[in-house]
C-alpha cells in the first residue's frame, strides 16, 4: 500500500482536508456555504441545552457509541445478554461485543423517514438509528449472524455472513410494503463482504488490537480505526481508487482534492472501545478520532445557521454523497465539531481530558440536531437530503 493511501486513512488527514474545506469557505470561494459566527453559538448552546437536560453532572456523560442505542427506551438490553454469557472468559465476551457491534453499525446507515421497529419484548416502536440499533441487536440475540443459532447463537461468523441476503434483513427489520429500508441491498452487500474478508468472526479483531499494544495495556483510538480500515477495506463500494485500491468514503472536491471521512469505520472504532475496556485494555488518545460527518451533526450546523446556505436549491434538492455540496457539508461538519466542542468544554469549565470529543457528540451534538430538525421540518429529516444506498450516513 503506497503512503498515499496510508495516509488517507489517518484522522490526520480527515482534520486536514476539513480545514482546507472551511478555508475554502471561509474565503467566499464556495458556492454553496457561507459561515456565520453568531451561527456557530447558536449550534453550541444547542448542545449545552440538550447536555443539560441530559446530565445532571457532565463528569457522568458515556461515550458515542452503538451501545447508547441499544439502550433506547430505558431498557439495557445488553445486560440481559450478558447474562447469558456470564460464564464465559472477558476475551471471549469482548469478541462477541465486538460481533454485535460491528454488525450493527454495517447497519446503521440512514433508514429514512417511512422506516419503523416494534420491538415485540417491550412493545415500543423506534425508528431512525436507534431502530436499525435494536432490530439488529435482536438479530443478534436471536441467532441470526450465527453458524449455529440453535446452540450458540450469541455470536457472528464469517460463514453465515456469506450468504446473508436483502430477505434476511428485511425479515428481522420488518420491513413490509408500507415499511420501506433505504438501502436494503447495500446493507446485506456490506455483511455478505464482511464475510469475506478473512476474518473469523468480526470479534477476532479483538485480538488484533491486543496483540498490537505489545503485551501492554494501552490501545490508541487511531490504532482501533487503522485496524478497521486495513482488514475491513474490501467491504465498501469501490467509488474512488488510487494506486489501485479502493478509498471507501472517501470524495473528491473540485479545489481540494481528495478528502477522506471514513464515518462508519469511525463510528466502528467508537463503539469497540467499551467492549476492550470490558476486557481489561485501556483505550487511550480518544480525541484523535474526528466528529461524526453525519445527518444530524451537519443538520444542527445548518438549522443553527453556523452553515448558511447560498442556494435555494440546497434545502430542495436531493444530492449525492459524491455531490461537491455534500463533500463540503460534511467536511465543514467535521471542521466545525471541533470548534463546537472546545467552545462546549468552556461553557463546561472542562477539559479535553474530562470531556473529550466523543463524549461532546453524545451530550450533544447528534441530540440538539435530532431536537433542530424535529422543530423545524414535520418528518424530523436533515435539512439537506442526500440518496442513501446503506453504506455511507
Amino acid at each position: 500500500m503506497t503512503d498515499s493511501v496510508t495516509w488517507l486513512r489517518t484522522p490526520a488527514a480527515i482534520r486536514e482536508r476539513a480545514g482546507l474545506v472551511l478555508r475554502h469557505v471561509e474565503n467566499g470561494q464556495s458556492p454553496w456555504f457561507a459561515l456565520d459566527a453568531a451561527g456557530l453559538e447558536a449550534a453550541v448552546q444547542a448542545t449545552l441545552k440538550v447536555t443539560r437536560q441530559r446530565f445532571r453532572d457532565p463528569t457522568k456523560i458515556p461515550f458515542h457509541s452503538r451501545w447508547r442505542h441499544f439502550e433506547v427506551g430505558g431498557r439495557d438490553r445488553w445486560a440481559a445478554l450478558a447474562e447469558r454469557m456470564k460464564d464465559l472468559p472477558r476475551e471471549e465476551i469482548a469478541r462477541r461485543r465486538i460481533d454485535l457491534a460491528v454488525v450493527s453499525v454495517l447497519l446503521d446507515a440512514g433508514a429514512g423517514g417511512l422506516w419503523s421497529y416494534k420491538e415485540s419484548a417491550s412493545g415500543q416502536s423506534f425508528m431512525r438509528s436507534e431502530g436499525l440499533a435494536v432490530a439488529s441487536f435482536n438479530m443478534f440475540a436471536n441467532g441470526a449472524f450465527s453458524r449455529d443459532s440453535k446452540n450458540d447463537p450469541l455470536r457472528v461468523d464469517a460463514e453465515r455472513l456469506a450468504r446473508l441476503t436483502p430477505n434476511d434483513i428485511a425479515m428481522g427489520f420488518q420491513v413490509r410494503g408500507h415499511n420501506s429500508l433505504l438501502g436494503l441491498e447495500g446493507r446485506a452487500g456490506l455483511l455478505r463482504k464482511l464475510g469475506g474478508v478473512g476474518l473469523e468472526r468480526p470479534g477476532a479483531l479483538f485480538d488484533l488490537l491486543a496483540q498490537g499494544t505489545g503485551g501492554g495495556p494501552d490501545v490508541k483510538a487511531e490504532s482501533i480505526l487503522a485496524v478497521l480500515l486495513d482488514r475491513l477495506a474490501s467491504i465498501w463500494p469501490s467509488r474512488l481508487e488510487l494506486d489501485g485500491v479502493p478509498l471507501g468514503d472517501v470524495w473528491r472536491h473540485p479545489t481540494v482534492g481528495l478528502v477522506p471521512f471514513h464515518k462508519l469505520s469511525q463510528w466502528m472504532s467508537y463503539s469497540i472501545v467499551e467492549p476492550l475496556q470490558g476486557a481489561g485494555l485501556k483505550v487511550v488518545e480518544l480525541d484523535a478520532l474526528t466528529g461524526l460527518p453525519e445527518y444530524r451533526n451537519g443538520g444542527l450546523l445548518v438549522d443553527s445557521g453556523a452553515l448558511r446556505p447560498k442556494q435555494k436549491a440546497l434545502l430542495e434538492k436531493v444530492f449525492a454523497p459524491g455531490d461537491e455540496a455534500i463533500v463540503e457539508w460534511r467536511a465543514l461538519t467535521v471542521a466545525l465539531l471541533d470548534q463546537v466542542a472546545e467552545h462546549v468544554r468552556k461553557h463546561l469549565g472542562m477539559d479535553a481530558a474530562s470531556l473529550p470529543l466523543v463524549k461532546v457528540l453524545e451530550a450533544g451534538t447528534w441530540f440538539a440536531g435530532r431536537a433542530l430538525a424535529a422543530e423545524r421540518r414535520k418528518d424530523g429529516g436533515p435539512p439537506i437530503a442526500v440518496e442513501s444506498d446503506g453504506t455511507v450516513f
